[in-house]
This record gives structure tokens, C-alpha cells and sequence, in this order.
């Protein structure tokens, strides 16, 4: 096995020089104070002090810790970065990877927050389709980190995360290492991840952590999750070790049964009015020309739901603007990948009494295709209400349609090609005036100060529709205006809700887009940054270009909603909602927090008409591998 690169100084002997150096010196003070002292001692003092041991320094030093191992199968598992806020349960790793491994593959992200480390490694993961390395800290790092763990579960986001722990209480450092040490770490979050594990030697931490990579990269994917104990990674490799790299054999995603997509089939090319729904069914670039493909041979119009980039925005069959009105009218729906196919076809009333109703027609034939149904878990309530569909496909959406649309070619008639072609033409006019219609509605307030979020939307879009451009956090105004047609352009949204996903995520994102000469583009929420402002920081220190572009709307405005509901509800006004929901008096100048984190900022903006040259000069500094943000005062929504 071949070594990374060490450092020119020796460890070991450097160490050893220095305690031979200080216990030089404790001789000579020694000697220098008996003869300062001026008479000679008594008889009995000098018999006792050459009775006792000489004063030495213990130095344990090792060439080859457990740690140097583990950073061997973290290269070999081609991690490119590793986010983390350091802590004593890694120190071990962290030495490692910074000095045995050369801190490249993985390079080291400094990270002032674990939430933040994971949502990075979140984001990341949707550009790159492969997951970076986060390590936590015991207890108190594994509990920052929750909430964004959560996040990427619910979102079927691939996470690999190493969590430090001192297992063996005899060994345990008096004092706070007791308070950050647990007997099980893991069961804080076992609930919301895929897989985890506790390596008690090398050669299991070797296995597991090839094993948690291809678990995590198994559709439905998912956070993972091991515990390397610090004694485990302190330890000195012994001479004789028999270590290895396990090789790793990912598995390839499964596929729906044949015989349920050849029934599938039929019934879409039988369909006078069959709609594709679609929320996370393109996992890469492939999926979303497959997506493309099925569309265009049914002549069948898609919603997307935009959990990812899974149809372009301005093709002729998107008609997501429509989505109510289609699916009241369909005869067949086929949901890839739904996070909600219940949702997606009934509608719930949130009064007093809560109620739902289905919105379709009788006798509709709905299908579903998901890699969900292969893995479930009981104490989240992630899954949504159970869905009574008429054909359920178990399998991976995006792996599942090559097979679909070769079932549907083989069932289509001159005949029946000539009729769904005119079906298409009606569906491209009705997407050409939902275009139309979202122009207009976005000129509506303009002018108006604080500015509307579709003027920002529309401003943000003619600085960047020339460039190779990636939409990394938005907000809905860009999926009605902005023209989506590479897989890089979007990667949907936080999967769980946790306010504090957006800016880190973004960061995540911009970290992946940077080796491809992208152009990160963030639309973050207010509420969302002050979770964890300490990114901007990550962004100026590491040099990630990321345009921030603020919905400064001074509130947790979904709550400020809910609160005025509520108020309705109990006939007492909406006046008060504002309590506890707003975040005023003092405004927060995002702008001046950016500039004190080292990234470039302007604004506030609340002027719309001062809104484009500021993006305008932001944009200069990214295109020079710097992050910037502009602070836009908005409306609410």
C-alpha cells in the first residue's frame, strides 16, 4: 500500500531530542540550586534523594497511528474535502489527514458550525452525485449536527459522516471528555439515517467504511453514519498488521419489474390524458434526458415538483403552472419519485375541522415508480399519507425508465403517433400562455419598495442567462421565469424544512461547482442565514464564489402566516402576529455581517431600481473566485 506524503520533520525523533533537551536542563537546575545553596545537606536528605528514581519524561511517540490507516481508506474511498468544526474526539484524523494525507483528497473545509458541515456535504452531494466527508465531535458535534442530518435524510441525500468518541472509560481524560464521550453516539440520530456502525479495530473500520459508502450511495440514498473511537485512532499500528483496503463494489440501483412496466406501458399509451408528476426522479444528467425522452414519445405533458432538476423549465410539455387543472382531468398518472404522491392528488382544507378531498376524476389509474418503498423507517413521519395507487413499481425511477420507454415505443401505432403529436401541439400553446401569464404577473409592483421577489428573480436572470450558471438555493419565481435545461442548473430543495439548510447548502453546492467553473447562484432566505452566518466566513477563508442574493423580508414570514391563521381562527385580528415571528427592531444589515466575515457586500437595496448594478458589481467579484452578497430588501413573498 502505497503512503501519502510525509512530513520533512520526524515525529518521533523530534519529540525525543526535545525531552532529551528538557530533561538536560532539570539536571543542570538541579545541580546549579544544590550549589547555591552554600553548606552541605544533611546526611539523611542526601541518602533519601538518591534513594528516589531520576526524574524522567515519558515520550510516547508512534510513526503510524490507527488514524494514518483510516486516511488511507478515506483516499481510497475518493473523498475530495472533508467539512468539519475541529474537535478533541477526532484530533487524532484531523492530524492525520492534514500531515500524513497532505490535507488533499480530502482537502480540510473549517466549518464554525456541524449543522453546517453537514448541509454543506448536503448540497455538495446533489451537484457531484457522490457524498464529501463530515466529522463531528462526540456528543455535543453529533447534536449540532442533528437537524441537518435530518435534512438530508428526508431529502435521500447521500452523507458520510465520521463521529469521534472515547469509548473505554478508563481511558477517558478527566473532566469535559466524560461530558462528550456516550456509550451508543449513534442513537441519537439511528432514526434518520441509512446505516451506522462503531469499528472497534482497523480492519473493521476498513470494511465498515466501504460498506456505510456503498450503503449511502444505494438508491433510496441516504445519510450514513460511523464512530471511530479516539483510542482506536491513537493507537500505534502494530508491525505485524495484516491491513488492507477492502475494494468497493457499488451496487448498481434497481430496476422496476419488467412485467409492472410493461403494464405501465399500456396504460400510458392507451391514456387520452395521461400527466407525468415528477419531485426527485433524476439523480444525474441522464435522468433528466431520459425524463425528456418518455415526455416526448407520450406526448404527455410533466409537473415537476423540482426536488431536482428533472425537466427542463421552457420545454413545450412542461406545464407545471397547470398542474391542478391537468391532474383533475387525467386518466393516468405516473409519479417518479413523489415525496408526496397523497398530497399531489387530494386537497386538505387547514380549518378547524381538517378535511381532504380527492381533486380527480373517477376512475384515474394512478402508477407509481420509487426506490422509497424499499426502505422505510418508522418514527419519522417522512413518508406522507399511504398513497392508494393501482400499480406500484419498487425500483429506482431514473434506472426504471430506459426500460419504460423502450415498453412504450414498442406499443405505438402510425395511427396512435400521428394523434398524441396533435396532443403535444395543444400542450406546447398551453405551455407557451403560462409562460406568458408568469411575465405578466411578475411585472406586477415593479416599482413597489421593498421590492418584489419576482423582480428580483427577473434582474438576478438577466445578469446570468449568458453564463454557465447554477441555481444553488431559490426561491419559486426562478422556476417560472428563468430558463432550466442542464442538470447543473438546480438541485431542489432541503428535504426536511429545518430552517439553516439554505446558506450552507449553497455553500456546499458552490463548493462542487468550483471545479467546473460555474457560477453559484444563491437566493437566501433571511431567517435561514442567521442560523448559521458563520458560512460566509467558510466561503471568504476557502475562497468558494458563491453570489448570495438576500430575501430580506424581515420575518419568518410561513409563520407570520401561520400565526395570522391561527388569529382568524380565534376571531382576534392579525395585528399582533408580528410577535415573535418578525425579525426587526434593529433591521439586520446583511451586507455589513458579510463584510465582517470577509465577503464582499452590498446593500441594503430598497430601491429597485439600485438592485441591478449592485448584482452587477457582486458578480465582478465572484468571477474572481471571491464570494459576495447583496442584501435586497423584499416583500414578503
Amino acid at each position: 500500500m502505497a503512503k501519502s506524503s510525509k512530513p520533512a520533520v520526524n515525529r518521533r525523533n523530534f519529540l525525543k531530542s526535545a525531552a532529551g533537551g528538557t530533561a538536560a536542563l532539570a539536571a543542570a537546575t538541579n545541580q546549579a540550586n544544590a550549589q547555591d545553596t552554600g553548606r552541605a545537606r544533611p546526611a539523611a536528605a542526601v541518602a533519601a534523594k538518591e534513594a528516589d528514581p531520576p526524574s524522567t519524561l515519558e515520550v510516547l511517540t508512534v510513526d503510524r497511528t490507527g488514524s494514518d490507516f483510516m486516511v488511507d481508506i478515506i483516499k481510497h474511498l475518493g473523498f475530495e474535502y472533508v467539512c468539519a468544526n475541529p474537535g478533541s474526539s477526532f484530533r487524532a484524523l484531523h492530524e492525520s489527514l492534514i500531515n500524513y494525507g497532505g490535507n488533499a483528497n480530502p482537502e480540510f473545509i473549517t466549518c464554525c458550525h456541524e449543522e453546517s458541515s453537514i448541509a454543506m456535504a448536503h448540497g455538495y452531494a446533489k451537484v457531484e452525485g457522490k457524498p464529501l466527508l463530515v466529522m463531528a465531535h462526540g456528543t455535543v458535534g453529533l447534536q449540532h449536527a442533528s437537524m441537518a442530518i435530518y435534512n438530508a435524510y428526508c431529502d435521500r441525500a447521500p452523507v458520510y459522516i465520521i463521529v469521534g468518541n472515547s469509548i473505554d472509560a478508563a481511558a477517558r481524560r478527566p473532566g469535559v471528555e466524560w461530558d462528550h464521550s456516550v456509550q451508543d453516539a449513534a442513537v441519537l440520530v439511528r432514526d434518520f439515517v441509512k446505516w451506522d456502525d462503531l469499528p472497534i479495530s482497523l480492519p473493521h473500520f476498513a470494511e465498515s467504511a466501504v460498506r456505510a459508502y456503498k450503503i449511502a450511495m444505494t438508491p433510496p440514498m441516504m445519510p450514513v453514519l460511523l464512530v471511530a473511537d479516539s483510542d482506536l485512532q491513537e493507537r500505534a499500528v502494530p508491525s505485524n498488521a495484516a491491513l488492507h483496503l477492502p475494494k468497493l463494489s457499488q451496487t448498481a440501483p434497481p430496476q422496476g419489474d419488467v412485467t409492472a412496466v410493461a403494464e405501465a406501458a399500456r396504460s400510458l399509451v392507451a391514456a387520452e390524458n395521461p400527466v407525468l408528476v415528477t419531485d426527485r426522479a433524476a439523480r444525474t444528467a441522464a435522468g433528466l434526458k431520459l425524463l425528456v425522452e418518455l415526455a416526448e414519445t407520450l406526448q404527455a405533458p410533466v409537473i415537476n415538483q423540482a426536488g431536482r432538476m428533472n425537466f427542463p423549465s421552457r420545454h413545450p410539455l412542461n406545464l407545471t403552472d397547470n398542474s391542478r387543472a391537468l391532474l383533475g382531468n387525467a386518466d393516468v398518472i405516473l409519479g417518479l419519485e413523489l415525496t408526496d404522491f397523497w398530497g399531489t392528488v387530494n386537497n386538505f382544507r387547514d380549518q378547524q375541522e381538517r378535511s381532504s378531498r380527492s381533486i380527480l376524476k373517477p376512475g384515474v389509474k394512478l402508477i407509481s415508480i420509487t426506490a422509497v418503498d424499499l426502505f422505510s423507517k418508522s418514527n419519522y413521519q417522512d413518508l406522507q399519507r399511504y398513497p392508494e395507487v393501482d400499480l406500484a413499481i419498487t425500483g429506482d425511477a431514473e434506472a426504471t425508465l430506459p426500460s419504460l420507454i423502450e415498453a412504450c415505443k414498442k406499443l405505438l401505432t402510425a395511427d396512435r403517433k400521428r394523434t398524441l403529436e396533435d396532443r403535444g401541439k395543444k400542450l406546447g400553446a398551453a405551455h407557451q400562455e403560462a409562460l406568458e401569464r408568469a411575465r405578466t404577473e411578475a411585472a406586477y409592483g415593479w416599482d413597489a419598495s421593498p421590492i418584489s421577489t419576482s423582480r428580483v428573480a427577473a434582474e438576478l436572470w438577466a445578469k446570468v442567462k449568458d453564463k454557465d450558471w447554477s441555481l444553488v438555493s431559490g426561491g419559486a419565481w426562478t422556476q417560472r421565469l428563468w430558463n432550466f435545461d442542464k442538470y447543473s442548473q438546480y438541485i431542489g430543495g432541503s428535504g426536511g424544512a429545518g430552517v439553516g439548510y439554505g446558506a450552507p447548502a449553497a455553500l456546499g453546492a458552490a463548493l462542487a461547482n468550483k471545479k467546473h467553473g460555474r457560477l453559484s447562484v444563491n437566493i437566501q432566505n433571511d431567517g435561514d442565514l442567521m442560523y448559521a452566518p458563520g458560512v460566509l466566513w467558510t466561503a471568504a477563508h476557502h475562497q468558494i464564489p458563491l453570489l448570495s442574493v438576500m430575501h430580506n423580508n424581515r420575518a419568518y414570514h410561513q409563520e407570520v402566516m401561520h400565526i395570522q391563521r391561527m388569529a382568524n381562527r380565534h376571531q382576534r385580528g392579525v395585528t399582533r402576529a408580528g410577535i415573535g415571528t418578525t425579525i426587526l427592531d434593529p433591521n439586520i444589515d446583511y451586507a455589513a455581517i458579510a463584510r465582517g466575515m470577509g465577503v464582499h457586500g452590498e446593500g441594503p437595496i430598497t430601491d429597485p431600481k439600485d438592485l441591478g448594478p449592485a448584482i452587477g458589481r457582486a458578480l465582478d467579484v465572484v468571477s474572481r473566485g471571491a464570494p459576495a452578497l447583496v442584501d435586497v430588501v423584499t416583500q414578503p413573498r
